[in-house]
């Protein structure tokens, strides 16, 4: 399609076929990718925040983990009834609801959640006991679902790790409605209390000194920013390392105070899955490879940027 028919087809003049595929197809896909990008970027930079540390993700507590086991648990038992289809594809395209595969990879997320925070708020909260919290039980749900992808079928093992893949075009407008409303209103709660998160960064002392509520600020923020985790990764799956790359770049260039850095966490964010998107799409030879493949790519030689660059600025 020429640019000139991509533009009919949006304002809807182009054929029958046109129109579906870019109102349909495309523009979901890509309010996808603008929606989780800036989600998942902010929700890496608040982590960063809260936790001091500068390697945690979004999916510091487990988040991803759990939701993966709650999208397998629903794909193998319940949504497509393996348990009783077996490896027929037929009873599998009728019974299966994604709908039903996101919401139970909701809800363990949310319970992945509330037990990591229940857990810290025990023995307060220090950084160093959510990341080992977060560590722990994002290897319980690991193994569960090992255990679970074990007793499975052919079939039921080849959708639970399709699920898996960080996949842009299972998007509809209704998903991009319902991550739209939750990252609004999260981006929104974290422009708020920006000066909150800007006095965490000198301490938890100086904080306190001028007036915040440490362990609140960082039960609700951390909260939050897990929510709209959950949320993406429920209905889109994996995509890692957005929530680390951009929050780096953004604190690089525009520095920590977090009124700059929550709007520009968001864009970077919305920009790299976006080409992220595009690439896959690009190197597919006709069909789009995973997105969350790619940003993996990106991210894994990030990683070793930044090791060298510590190396080089402690010599």
């Amino acid at each position: 399609m020429s640019i000139k028919e991509c533009f009919d087809a949006l304002l809807g003049n182009g054929s029958a076929a046109q129109v579906r595929i870019i109102r349909n197809i495309r523009i979901p896909r890509v309010l996808a990718a603008l929606i989780a990008g800036a989600g998942l970027s902010v929700s890496g930079l608040i982590m960063q925040t809260n936790l001091n540390n500068p390697m945690a993700s979004p999916a510091t507590l487990g988040v991803s983990n759990a939701a993966v086991f709650g999208a397998n648990l629903s794909i193998i038992a319940f949504a497509g009834g393996f348990l009783s289809t077996g490896n027929n594809l037929s009873s599998y395209t009728t019974g299966a609801n994604p709908y039903s595969t996101s919401l139970m990879a909701f809800i363990f997320s949310t319970i992945s959640i509330v037990v990591i925070l229940g857990l810290c708020r025990l023995r307060s909260f220090r950084p160093g006991v959510v990341v080992l919290a977060g560590v722990a039980i994002g290897s319980v749900w690991t193994a569960a679902t090992t255990i679970l992808q074990f007793y499975a079928t052919d079939v039921g093992l080849s959708a639970a790790v399709i699920w898996t893949f960080g996949d842009l075009g299972r998007a509809t407008y209704k998903t991009d409605i319902i991550m739209a409303i939750v990252v609004v209103v999260g981006i929104t709660v974290f422009i708020i209390t920006s000066w909150r998160l800007n006095a965490l960064l000198s301490g938890d002392a100086a904080a306190k000194s001028i007036g915040v509520n440490v362990n609140t600020l960082r039960f609700i923020s951390m909260l939050i920013a897990s929510m709209i985790t959950a949320v993406c990764v429920s209905f889109l799956g994996m995509i890692g390392f957005v929530g680390i790359i951009c929050p780096h770049v953004i604190k690089k260039i525009l520095g920590q105070d977090h009124r700059v850095s929550i709007p520009g966490a968001a864009l970077s964010g919305s920009i790299l899955l976006l080409l992220a998107d595009t690439l896959s799409r690009s190197m597919g030879n006709g069909s789009a490879l995973p997105v969350g493949a790619i940003t993996s790519m990106l991210g894994a030689p990030f990683f070793l940027i930044i090791i060298l660059f510590r190396k080089e600025g402690r010599s």
